[in-house]
């Protein structure tokens, strides 16, 4: 039972100069011997739920993050396990969430409608051997008080004071006759519907300090548009200690300490370190002074303490801890754990080069710490579903993971922040902000890549039914949206270029909005919509002719701009006709060795630049640029020691916009699709194809890569010996396609280059 009985502590909510604390609440019930017992509850914003004084919660951040105006998401609980014959106990704590940002002037979350203090609704059933129901909900015996928390928001932080605790509070015998009865509050508008995401959970061992050092605290200066004013918590201390965790990655700490009641810690967070060695803000300077990723404590000073925040989670590989004695700054007093969506993993790749081997772990690193129901931007800022960043992401993220559940239920947010002429925002959810910046056909690419990467490597029909009608909603937007020429020209373009020489806006529009119809009319076509999907493919074939009209010189075959996104895109997307394609790559190869065989690319760059250099036989480039140490490439974020992907392709010194991005990193798939050779789908037959098409790179002495299908796991191994290539192929027999040999070699069985799929080992021989 999904109730829509919302209650509340107040009406009061909290701001930069006014904090409420984050109120709890207790609900008793009984229950007798052989009783079983369900909860169903939501929040707005966030939740934490005890039964018994237990903690039940599924994981951090609960519920999943969405306008309250579109849906309404709640859990459930079994909590027979924790029940017991006669009374129980029910406890809440809720947070501000996305529901309630205290401001910032960013985004506009503080000004949506749907602002307000928290709230949170329930039901228990209790069911009776005899299968008799009884059912619970908010009533006027639910009592409420406040926590310990006194502040807390999603982007922010936590701040905690011990000495407000009220020991056993969530307890069955406790006297709660002193606490105020809740009261009721609206029901938002949302649709109610059950979480199927999965839960924000812990990724691996929590991270020790690979380093403790004494350290001031920097100078911190907000952005000039940020709100100013705001209730001073910081602490007065600048000398503190630096933590360093080796690893940026995104979570929460757990901080245990023993001390006197009153200290005060203070916790602050960064990516990086400024030329002084101390904590650098100038990328997370979207919030007043004292609140930029931090988190305060103050001990009640009853022996060992250990605090988690709550309602929050940080992007960090840094800590400045201010507040401490010297002796009080031991290796056991801080660790960070990540946490991430639960998204299973289901491919990999590893290789004998450790450059590549750790670009790998990067691009996972990065895919994760911004995976929080959906895909994110940088956990130490934004914490949006930045719909671009999701987009050109969502290839590698579906052959490292298993991110299909969360992208249905992304989806379907999507499609409620859609307009009814068809627009999109930039990020999803939203209170309003991004539809008239920060969008464009590759950012709305989204509606149509995460259910066409879904169908093509899962086989999942439900997916395209379920945003049909929105890819014709768009597809008619698209179509009014064209500019005198036929071409879309809207939006962000190549976003975080390597240069200023920028592709046209015009081009990578018009590219991005050919492939988004190109994917509805095939979707559309495979659910049975052929009027609509012929509609989809009118549109394309409009931009297609028009593009080729005003988007090429055909005396060089050069894409207009001059550029290696642009060259590239527009043969990997089609604009080039077959019979021109050759002239067009000879083309492209002469803008890389202009430029010394360097990237000069954004975000759409990274998706089809080194994807079409192998499919031209030159993956051994593509391998060298994405590798290489020197600036620009990938492999110098390596060489300066970085274990994210940074918003921009970063030079030595320089301070970026965010160290913690994953919209750079196709290049996982990359590694999965060309290098192992895996290619799930490729002619869009069915999701049981799979061929095997490996490029054996020069400077590599092996490499291997599997990935899950639905029918099991395909894993490829190859390396060199004796002057020879080992091959070695596994596949469930379910699985059916081609086992491909790059041009110049061949089985040393047959002296054929192809072999029909099969599990086996093979001797490979270069005939040149």
């Amino acid at each position: 039972m999904l109730s829509c009985k919302f209650i509340c502590a107040g009406y009061d909510y909290s701001t930069y100069t006014h904090h409420v604390p984050a109120p709890m609440f207790r609900k008793s019930f009984t229950v007798c011997d052989g009783d079983s017992a369900e909860l169903t509850i939501t929040g707005l914003g966030f939740y934490e739920v005890f039964i018994n004084g237990k903690k039940i919660t599924k994981g951090i951040i609960a519920p999943y993050i969405s306008n309250p105006d579109h849906f309404v998401y709640y859990d459930s609980y079994d909590l027979t396990p924790y029940i017991k014959s006669g009374k129980n106990t029910l406890g809440v704590i809720l947070g501000n969430g996305m529901q309630n940002c205290p401001g910032g002037q960013i985004w506009d979350f503080d000004l949506a409608d749907f602002r307000g203090a928290p709230r949170f609704a329930f039901a228990i059933e209790i069911t009776d051997k005899n299968g008799n129901k009884t059912v619970l909900e908010a009533d006027s015996d639910v009592k409420t008080h406040p926590s310990a928390i006194t502040f807390d928001d999603l982007r922010c932080g936590c701040f905690y004071d011990a000495r407000k605790e009220i020991k056993g509070c969530f307890l069955p015998d406790f006297d709660d006759s002193e606490w105020q009865s809740a009261v009721h509050a609206e029901t938002p508008r949302g649709k109610r519907i059950m979480c199927t995401a999965e839960p924000i959970l812990p990724t691996g061992e929590p991270l020790k300090p690979i380093s403790i050092t004494k350290c001031k605290k920097a100078e911190y200066r907000p952005r000039h548009d940020v709100v100013k004013e705001a209730a001073e918590v910081c602490s007065k201390e600048t000398d503190g200690w630096l933590y360093d965790f080796g690893e940026n990655t995104a979570g929460i700490e757990t901080l245990k300490i023993s001390g006197k009641r009153g200290q005060q810690i203070d916790i602050q967070f960064a990516e990086f370190l400024n030329e002084n060695g101390e904590l650098e803000y100038s990328n997370i300077d979207f919030f007043p002074e004292g609140y930029s990723q931090r988190d305060i404590y103050i001990l009640n000073g009853e022996g060992e303490e250990e605090f988690t925040p709550m309602f929050t989670y940080h992007g960090a590989r840094y800590a400045i801890v201010l507040g401490l004695e010297d002796e009080q700054a031991t290796e056991d007093l801080l660790i960070f754990t990540k946490y991430s969506s639960a998204i299973e993993t289901r491919g990999n790749f590893r290789c004998s080069d450790e450059t590549a081997n750790e670009l790998q772990k990067i691009a996972r690193n990065s895919t994760l710490s911004n995976f929080y129901y959906f895909p994110t931007d940088c956990p130490h800022r934004e914490k949006n579903g930045w719909t671009g960043d999701a987009s050109v992401s969502s290839e590698q993220t579906s052959y490292n993971f298993a991110p299909e559940k969360s992208y249905a239920q992304w989806l379907d947010n999507i499609r409620a922040a859609q307009t009814e002429n068809g627009q999109l925002p930039g990020i999803i959810p939203t209170g309003g902000w991004g539809y008239h910046w920060g969008n464009g056909p590759v950012w709305d690419a989204v509606l149509f890549n995460l259910p066409y990467q879904t169908y093509i490597m899962r086989g999942d029909k439900k997916i395209i039914e379920d945003n049909a009608a929105a890819f014709i909603r768009y597809t008619d937007y698209l179509s009014k949206k064209l500019n005198e020429r036929g071409l879309a020209c809207f939006g962000l373009g190549d976003w975080c270029t390597v240069s200023v020489m920028k592709p046209p806006l015009e081009l990578t529009d018009t590219l991005a909005s050919m492939d988004n119809m190109e994917k509805a009319s095939f979707m559309l076509r495979e659910i049975g919509l052929q009027e609509q999907s012929d509609f989809c493919r009118s549109i394309y074939e409009k931009l297609r002719e028009n593009g080729r009209k005003y988007l090429i010189d055909f005396g060089t075959m050069t894409a207009k701009g001059n550029s290696q996104t642009g060259q590239a895109a527009a043969i990997y997307y089609g604009l080039f006709n077959d019979s021109e394609k050759q002239a067009a790559f000879a083309r492209l190869l002469q803008i890389i060795h202009a430029s010394d065989d360097k990237i000069d690319i954004g975000l759409i760059g990274t998706k089809v630049l080194f994807r079409v250099l192998a499919d031209f036989g030159e993956a051994d480039l593509a391998y060298k640029m994405i590798t290489r140490r020197d600036y620009p490439s990938y492999g110098h974020l390596v060489e300066q020691g970085l274990t994210a992907l940074p918003e921009e392709f970063v030079k030595d010194g320089k301070f970026p916009s965010s160290l913690n991005h994953h919209f750079f990193g196709d290049y996982s798939a990359w590694f999965i699709q060309y290098i192992g050779g895996i290619n799930v789908n490729p002619h869009r037959d069915g999701e049981k194809n799979v061929d095997i098409q490996p490029r054996f790179i020069e400077s590599l002495g092996f490499a291997e890569a599997y990935y899950d299908t639905v029918c099991g796991k395909v894993s490829v191994h190859w390396e060199r010996s004796d002057g020879k290539i080992k091959l070695a192929v596994n596949t469930p027999d379910e699985i059916y396609g081609e086992i491909k040999l790059p041009f110049g070699y061949t089985f040393e069985d047959s002296r054929l280059s192809y072999k029909k799929l099969e599990t086996g080992n093979f001797t490979v021989i270069n005939l040149f």
